[in-house]
């Protein structure tokens, strides 16, 4: 769900590698830095290779409004379905007392 993006020095050079990450990103949040300790350029969006929101303020933001999209243009990607059900029902506690087997015995797991 969520991809790093390596950051070389030409700018040139990020713009491509940028792009090329985000068309093969099926849905995900990115974030941009020209260099590891300097301040974020931009947060944003990905779903089918398109980026559908950027420069949000915040990560936490960005994770809310992923959420949003995905029940707003009820998104099915059953591939990220546990991963999804994880972060919603144990990081964020929302729903959590019905998990699937999967999402229970990692809960378990995680609490032991």
């Amino acid at each position: 769900m969520l991809t790093s993006v390596e950051v070389v020095s030409s700018k040139d050079s990020v713009y491509e590698t940028n792009e090329r990450s985000i068309e093969e990103t099926t849905v995900g949040i990115y974030v941009l830095k020209a260099e590891c300790n300097s301040k974020l350029d931009d947060i944003g969006i990905v779903t089918e290779g398109q980026v559908v929101l950027q420069e949000l303020d915040n990560f936490p933001l960005a994770v809310a409004m992923l959420f949003g999209l995905i029940y707003t243009l009820n998104f099915d990607y059953p591939d990220l379905k546990y991963k999804f059900e994880v972060l919603q029902k144990i990081i964020m506690e929302l729903e959590g007392t019905t998990l699937s087997k999967k999402a229970q015995v990692l809960k378990n797991r995680l609490y032991e």
